[in-house]
């Protein structure tokens, strides 16, 4: 997917001024589901339950190499094939070589994010291998030549009215206005598909080292179709998502569904282990793990290790006053929100994700509701710290910043300067005392009124006061 991430402040003020993107943002309904789901379980319990995640997720990546070789050695005994891709073009590169090695056509695909990261449509598309998109979302998404906006609804940018343009301009089929209808009619264009395709391709939330496993989170059932009609059946997946062993899957396995979409348990829940064997009645003939890197072996013990633990459930986007204001395309790449302003610039370079770092309030919402205890807020301050060293930032901002620490490190000098500001602010408030335009920062009152500080002195003033 190709990255424009720098792009970020027009296309977060095309969506804020865009009604119908404000419109079904505001329906975004997975925070209140998790919250409801989190008190039928209990919040002192599920506080527990987050704690231990996070071990389970530190204890893998602290000793990754390890788990990953025991996974290797496990998953090939059980008659699977194991490779690794370096970087995106790498997992297309052995996507393809699998496709020419067992002369593939067709591939269905269930939802894979790190798909995505390799632009795998397009490369399976120019090697002649006709790929098609099986989670309704991504079927819409692909249908429309768009990229997901969400990692669990991705078409969530989409209205019915367009999908059902959609659905008329590519089925060729009267227009149909109910959503059952549609999802039907995609349902039946799609059997077709499952009936004929020769490879699966998959993702992976989890790879168990115990048992050489893959463990796969859907709400629809194309995620088993995906993984058990075809000859051949390929796991798509990032080497940080191994396991240790099946007792941690399960412990992971109470959280992702409560924080990812509000529900106690997914729809379909499947751990996969082998090829068909000789007495089982489905399953792939050849079964095929690509384990990816793509940047992920350099955050392993520096400052931003703790973003390994993601196990991609969304809450924290669901939650984010940014991403519920500009929705995931404005994030211009794979993962958006919160996980995406870390993952982008850790994943592609800083330079082409400059205002990713900056694209959070630091209100903290998305560590408090991280199933895994992501400090995402300090990890966004780490980034923006990397980018004024790395004089990354606009020279203004900078050039303010010198200004602001000078004042800060002489309490004089900022004692007067708090004064005055304080005093301008009131003026520019004037009788309502609300700031309606303010020189230099109009971000600030562009979209909201900025109150002007109250009468009564700055915080300095009243200290001193309170003190006599």
């Amino acid at each position: 997917m190709q990255i424009r991430s720098v792009h970020f402040k027009q296309r977060a003020s095309a969506a804020i001024a865009n009604p119908e993107t404000q419109k079904r943002m505001a329906s975004l309904g997975f925070a209140a589901r998790r919250a409801d789901r989190v008190a039928e379980f209990g919040a002192a319990k599920f506080e527990a339950q987050r704690a231990a995640a996070a071990a389970v997720r530190d204890r893998s990546i602290g000793d990754l190499a390890t788990w990953i070789e025991r996974f290797e050695t496990v998953a090939t005994r059980r008659g699977a094939t194991v490779l690794y891709a370096n970087n995106a073009k790498e997992v297309g590169e052995r996507v393809v070589a699998i496709c020419r090695d067992h002369r593939l056509t067709k591939a269905i695909k269930s939802k894979s994010m790190l798909s995505e990261e390799a632009d795998l449509n397009l490369v399976l598309a120019a090697a002649g291998v006709q790929p098609v998109e099986t989670d309704l979302g991504e079927y819409i998404c692909q249908l429309a030549d768009d990229p997901p906006s969400h990692i669990i609804a991705p078409a969530m940018h989409k209205s019915r009215d367009e999908i059902a343009d959609l659905f008329v301009k590519h089925h060729g089929t009267p227009r149909l206005d109910e959503a059952a209808l549609l999802t039907r009619e995609a349902r039946e264009r799609l059997r077709s598909h499952f009936l004929s395709a020769d490879l699966g391709i998959s993702g992976g939330n989890f790879l168990i080292a115990e048992t050489g496993s893959v463990a796969l989170v859907t709400n629809e059932g194309n995620g088993r179709m995906v993984t058990t009609l075809p000859r051949v059946h390929i796991v798509i997946t990032g080497i940080e998502k191994v396991v240790p062993t099946l007792e941690d899957l399960a412990t992971l396995m109470r959280l992702l569904p409560r924080s990812a979409t509000g529900q106690n348990i997914s729809n379909y829940f499947s751990v996969l282990t082998g090829p068909r064997g000789r007495a089982d009645t489905d399953g792939p003939e050849h079964l095929y793990f690509i384990l990816v890197d793509n940047g992920r072996s350099s955050l392993v013990g520096g400052e931003l290790q703790d973003m390994l633990r993601c196990i991609r459930c969304g809450a924290c986007m669901n939650h984010c006053p940014v991403y519920k204001t500009v929705g995931g395309h404005s994030y211009g790449w794979v993962y958006p929100g919160p996980m995406g302003s870390v993952l982008t610039p850790a994943f592609m370079g800083l330079a082409n994700a400059l205002d990713l770092p900056q694209a959070s309030t630091l209100c903290g919402a998305c560590s408090v509701v991280c199933p895994v205890k992501i400090p995402l807020p300090g990890l966004l301050r780490s980034l923006r710290e990397r980018q004024v060293q790395a004089r990354l930032r606009p020279g203004q901002e900078i050039f303010g910043l010198k200004l602001w620490s000078f004042a800060a490190r002489h309490p004089w000098l900022y004692a007067i300067l708090s004064r005055w500001g304080a005093r301008v602010l009131r003026l520019l408030g004037g009788s309502s005392g609300m700031i309606s335009r303010l020189p230099l920062a109009s971000g600030w009152t562009s979209g909201r009124y900025f109150p002007a500080p109250p009468r009564g002195g700055t915080f300095r003033d009243r200290y001193a006061a309170l003190r006599k």
